[in-house]
């Protein structure tokens, strides 16, 4: 029984992951026929306890990854080894679970300067007064 630290606050028992063997696909000659290298592996995301909000988010960030009864499936198959396949499975669990832990930051509402009104208001007169000098020019005026 291996315990995962996801954060300081949550961890994760590896009894708790169901890992599946697969065969991969890609490279790997005849091997890829007949050895199961991939890995999925399946977390029942309401048997463990993790915080509420944490679950929220990661029912965001999961996507399709999480199935209608809200297990996680994470398939790895990048290496042609059943180990390193399985490491990096643990790997990309863990990373998840860890950007689900972590709280978006709030945000706050822009603050304009003061005089920030008064100086668009400006600008804005200025624009107008330069469209305003433009125009017809009379050419009798000049024709004396």
């Amino acid at each position: 029984m291996t315990i995962i630290k996801i954060t300081p606050t949550i961890t994760l028992n590896e009894d708790d992951i169901q890992f599946d063997f697969i065969r991969a696909t890609g490279p790997g000659g005849q091997n890829v026929n007949k050895v199961a290298t991939a890995v999925q592996l399946r977390l029942d995301t309401q048997r463990v306890n993790l915080p509420a909000d944490v679950r929220f988010r990661l029912k965001k960030i999961a996507g399709k990854q999480l199935t209608a009864n809200e297990t996680l499936i994470i398939t790895a198959r990048r290496f042609r080894q059943q180990e390193r396949n399985r490491q990096d499975g643990l790997n990309r669990l863990v990373s998840l679970l860890r950007k689900a832990a972590k709280r978006p930051k709030s945000r706050r509402k822009a603050k304009r300067p003061p005089g920030w009104n008064e100086e668009r208001l400006k600008k804005k007169h200025h624009r107008s007064e330069t469209k305003q000098r433009r125009g017809k020019v009379n050419r009798h005026q000049y024709d004396d």
